[in-house]
């Protein structure tokens, strides 16, 4: 029996995850590591595992994420947002669920650049009066 395999890629600011998504017992590694390992934070886990939850697929597929670029906060929405992405390519009937939810909409914020003559993006120089 050949295994469907369904592709997501999901995206947050500097961040990027490629999912693979096929039916199974609920396996699910990031960058060839167990998610405890790789997302030690609880709310990196529980932010990037929620489409498996709300789409009631947990347990029922094996995910594999391949994440790269900016930090862990970045990554967990962006695999989050694979995941929703793959999951709706493995069952399309997911998808109200998860625009409710809005786990197929990009977060567009961005990091502001810093602008010459200044700290940093908004930081300016002490003003001084007298």
């Amino acid at each position: 029996m050949d295994v469907a395999n369904y592709w997501g890629t999901g995206r947050r600011k500097n961040a990027v995850a490629r999912v693979l998504l096929r039916s199974g017992k609920g396996k699910i590694t990031i960058n060839d590591r167990e998610v405890d390992d790789y997302l030690p934070r609880f709310i990196w886990k529980s932010q990037a595992m929620e489409p498996l939850s709300v789409a009631g697929v947990e347990g029922r597929v094996d995910v594999m994420i391949n994440a790269h670029g900016g930090g862990l906060t970045g990554q967990s929405g962006a695999i989050r947002m694979g995941i929703a992405r793959a999951i709706v390519k493995f069952n399309p009937d997911t998808r109200p669920i998860l625009k409710k939810a809005g786990m197929l909409r990009r977060d567009s914020r961005m990091v502001e650049r810093k602008k010459f003559g200044q700290k940093g993006a908004r930081g300016k120089r002490q003003f001084s009066k007298r």
